[in-house]
């Protein structure tokens, strides 16, 4: 899933993306996946290239397997980041349309006397989201057996004699599917979904789920400057995988046992600050917030939260010690966000590591 650019999503009415996040939250929502971008790997060394090119383990995944990944520079800083899954034949990467050219270009670099080919194959399909507590059901309704799905599969199913494909991907805090298919099946499924109940979700409502979720978003909260462990996201890195590009660096943080500042999520009391805004703590910047949003609650109450992502020092965070912006406080909250637990003294990027 990926917002467009920020005055894109300011042109959405509040009402409407209010009822269309209540639907993500408590049913099932329908989007168009038209930011998305892929890649096809192909070629007898792709596996073997590709695993030394990324921060997750490719050479692990079955058919229709797939992992999240962060590609790194030499120095161990993030490029860009992307969804990985397995086929018979090839390796499909799957991240934004905007990050395509940038890391075919990275990649290509390092293509040496290797038998691997790259292609854009963004618009070969037509891509549709559909995330909600109702989301499996929906599609058990209109003929797609979803329920057996592992997390970040892709699988072939047949629907009115047309193939599409399916995948179960991240869900932290609601189940996600995507359904990837030929522009017209993609319009009918679409067309099928929303006779079926699903609210059309644009891109305000998914904005304020992604914040929800405290999913990083390359390009406005992990940018090139930023190390992986410092994202929080440790689903992307394997530490038994051997070497790849920038592992020197992953693998140096790991030892000494922790990075000075981390990816976090806060309640914001005061005035709603301006993204980039800097985090204090006694007059001195520990941090900056990266997202900002006033999120509707669904309910009869009315309650909007505010709600920031961005990085603090660690020491800031285990002093405890009050975090302020021009205008407020910023107050720690876990993630996935609880309305039942606001001040839940947690960083967003608490989570085990896989080794």
């Amino acid at each position: 899933m990926t917002p467009p650019a920020q005055p894109e999503i300011a042109t959405a009415s509040t009402s409407s993306s209010a009822s269309q996040l209540a639907a993500l939250l408590q049913s099932a929502g329908v989007s168009r996946l038209d930011q998305t971008g892929w890649i096809r790997v192909t070629g007898e060394d792709r596996v073997r290239w590709l695993n030394g090119m990324v921060t997750n383990s490719i050479q692990q995944l079955k058919d229709g397997e797939g992992n999240y990944n962060f590609l790194l520079s030499v120095q161990g800083r993030i490029q860009g980041d992307a969804m990985i899954f397995a086929e018979p034949d090839a390796l499909l990467v799957e991240t934004t349309s905007s990050q395509v050219p940038g890391l075919m270009t990275l990649l290509d670099r390092f293509i040496i006397m290797d038998d691997v080919e790259l292609a854009d194959a963004t618009g070969s399909q037509s891509g549709l989201l559909i995330a909600g507590p109702k989301a499996a059901s929906l599609l058990q309704q209109i003929g797609l057996k979803v329920e057996d799905l592992g997390p970040l599969e892709k699988r072939s199913m047949s629907w009115h004699a047309a193939q599409i494909s399916v995948i179960y991907t991240d869900s932290p805090l609601v189940p996600r599917f995507e359904l990837w298919a030929d522009a017209e099946t993609a319009t009918k499924l679409f067309e099928a979904l929303q006779s079926g109940g699903a609210a059309l979700c644009e891109a305000q409502s998914l904005e304020w789920l992604r914040i929800l979720e405290g999913t990083p978003l390359f390009g406005t909260d992990i940018r090139d400057r930023e190390l992986p462990q410092e994202t929080g996201q440790t689903r992307a890195l394997h530490f038994a995988k051997g070497c790849y590009l920038g592992q020197e660096i992953v693998e140096r943080i790991r030892s000494r046992g922790n990075v000075h500042r981390t990816f976090s999520a806060f309640r914001l009391e005061g005035e709603l600050p301006a993204v980039g805004a800097s985090l204090e703590v006694d007059g001195k910047q520990v941090g900056e917030l990266t997202s900002v949003a006033a999120i509707p609650l669904p309910g009869d109450t009315g309650t909007v939260v505010q709600l920031g992502l961005g990085y603090v020092r660690r020491e800031a965070l285990d002093r405890g010690a009050p975090i302020l912006y021009t205008g407020g406080a910023a107050i720690p909250v876990s993630l996935p966000f609880s309305a039942a637990a606001p001040s839940a003294q947690r960083s967003a990027s608490e989570s085990s590591e896989r080794v």
